[in-house]
Formats: structure tokens, sequence, C-alpha cells
């Protein structure tokens, strides 16, 4: 399922959001994150990646990341043509990684990246590192990531930054997981938090 939903206010820029390998676009991450961002004055339209609109379960192959990352253009591409103002690309866990190969091989694609839980190798596995198109990333981009995240420390992913080009910066949440469940954000809401700290980081 894909799904626009539109601020009360519109600030004019918008914000395609996708999801990681064991969720939809109907995760409730992404529900209080488009609703958290709707809040802030952006459109959110939150995009079923093709791997998983071609089967409801079970994590994506390698054979599906092209796909994944052509569905994302075409949403990205669509969102702009219906807005006036910027467009960003986001994304949990796998989806955020392919919308950053996509934006390191298209830099003119969208506006800035919101990478949530970046899966900077797989648990357990801290060698294989999936940074090679780091040095090719020129789109502006926030890390927001979980301390307790196995699948990369904050120390490893502030190393890891630092191979890109673009301006970058590193949002962390203290006690949270892979699933950034479990955070002490310090008063409001994880998704209210994460949507502030991305409407400053892009100037808006």
């Amino acid at each position: 399922m894909t799904a626009l939903a539109r601020p009360p206010a519109p600030a004019g820029d918008g914000l395609v959001l996708t999801h990681g390998a064991g969720t939809g676009s109907d995760a409730p991450l992404l529900l209080a994150l488009a609703e958290a961002f709707a809040a802030a004055g952006l459109s959110v339209l939150r995009y079923e990646l093709p791997f998983r609109r071609a089967r409801p379960t079970g994590p994506p192959s390698p054979a599906s990341a092209a796909a994944d990352r052509e569905g994302l253009r075409q949403a990205a591409q669509s969102l702009r043509a219906s807005l006036a103002g910027r467009v960003f690309l986001g994304g949990h866990s796998y989806g955020g990684r392919q919308a950053s190969i996509l934006a390191a091989s298209e830099p003119r694609l969208v506006d800035a990246l919101l990478l949530l839980a970046y899966p900077l190798h797989p648990p357990r596995r801290p060698g294989e590192l999936r940074i090679a198109h780091f040095a090719e990333l020129r789109t502006p981009a926030l890390f927001v990531h979980g301390s307790r995240d196995p699948f990369g420390s904050l120390d490893e992913l502030e190393a890891a930054r630092q191979r890109i080009p673009a301006r970058t910066a590193l949002w962390a949440l203290d006690g949270a997981g892979h699933d950034l469940r479990g955070a002490k954000p310090g008063g409001g809401s994880v998704s209210i938090t994460i949507a502030e700290a991305f409407v400053r980081f892009v100037g808006a």
C-alpha cells in the first residue's frame, strides 16, 4: 500500500518515506512519522517497495534491489511534480540504504535524505560494511540511529559518515534498537523528535 498524507498547513515540501526489509508501508514507525511530518507541514508519501508488493512476507532478495530503487525514483519524481517546494527521501533500514544508493547515483533527484537505522553491517559482522557508495553521496543526509542497534554502533556510524562528501548529521536515540523503539527522547514521542530534528537539519 502507498498512501499520501497532506498536512493541514502545507509548507510546500514533501517526503517520500519507505520501510525496511521486514515490514511494509503500514509499519507503525512509518505511520507515526507520517503523522508527525504532516503536522510539521510536509506532504508525506508512504511508499511500499516493489519487493513487498510482490511478496507480502519475507525479506527482499538482492535481485530486487534495482527495482526497489527504481520505484523510489518514480515516487520522488511523482511527489515533486505535485509540489512547489523541496522533496526529501527517507527510509528505515533497507529502505534507507536503497534510498542512499539511489541518491548517490542521482544527486539531483531529492534535496535531502532521512536515513533511519541505517544497516551499516549485518549483526555481529562488522567487517561487512555497506558503505561503498558513501564516497559518491552528495545529497545532505540526516542519520537517525539507536544506541542499541546491532546493525552498527553509533561510533561505527560516526566514522562511516565521514566518508560522505555532502553535509551529514547523526541524531542518536539513547536506548533504541534497530526498530527505533525503546528510546528515551526526553519528553515528546520519538516520531515527533525525529520530525523536528529533520526539519531543523534541512532548514525548513
